[in-house]
């Protein structure tokens, strides 16, 4: 009889043991809504993402054209040189798409502004 009680206390034992490591597992997972996509996009992905309108002025850096923004501060390369050569030394508006990971805008259009 006392070992039929110890082999039940170690099943138990071994059992609640289980159960805590599965609840600890468990919380360390983030909560998935059933309502999202499992796959991500990244939100960088030029492919995907919307064009968007930047503004500066065009000048050249290390031999390039790029856009500077006053306002931040940044200069974004510009994928299309041959747009931007008319525009240079002047306040534009350019419509493109921004790639994060090499700051250079794939321009779609560039427009003086007044």
């Amino acid at each position: 009889m006392k070992k039929s009680v110890l082999r039940l206390a170690i099943v138990l034992a071994f059992a609640a043991g289980m159960a805590a490591v599965s609840v600890q597992a468990n919380s360390q997972q983030p909560a998935r809504d059933s309502q999202q996509p499992t796959a991500v996009q990244p939100q960088n992905d030029v492919q995907t993402q919307d064009a968007k309108p930047f503004s500066g002025t065009i000048v050249k850096e290390k031999g390039k054209f790029v856009l500077k923004d006053p306002a931040t501060k940044m200069s974004y390369q510009l994928d299309d040189q041959d747009k931007a050569k008319p525009f240079e030394g002047k306040q534009v508006k350019v419509v493109g798409k921004l790639d994060l990971d090499t700051n250079l805008i794939h321009v779609e259009n560039i427009e003086a502004v007044s």
